[in-house]
């Protein structure tokens, strides 16, 4: 799902849930590529949520968590930021950086 600067502290830092955002942009060609990498993950990972969180349309929170270049995914459990990956990789590289910091 998509989020909002309002709504990412209540969802993502509240969430018991393991949070993976993916901080991304309309005319951005490697999070476009991405993007289909991540739908399949969230399909075969169901103990996990996905999030988008477009940086043009939401500034604050990127900033806040000092995202500079995209697409980087961010993972938070229990309100803590716990990962942090930043460009385009291969899906196996994404599941195993998922499981590393879960």
């Amino acid at each position: 799902y998509a989020t909002s600067d309002s709504e990412f502290e209540k969802d993502i830092i509240e969430s018991s849930i393991p949070i993976i955002v993916d901080f991304w942009a309309e005319w951005c060609g490697p999070c476009k590529q991405i993007g289909p990498i991540l739908e399949e993950i969230s399909t075969e990972m169901s103990d996990v949520v996905f999030a988008k969180h477009n940086i043009d349309e939401q500034p604050n929170m990127p900033v806040k968590y000092g995202v500079r270049g995209i697409p980087t995914m961010l993972i938070f459990k229990n309100g803590e930021l716990c990962g942090t990956k930043v460009g385009v990789t291969t899906k196996s590289n994404i599941v195993s950086w998922i499981k590393e910091n879960l």
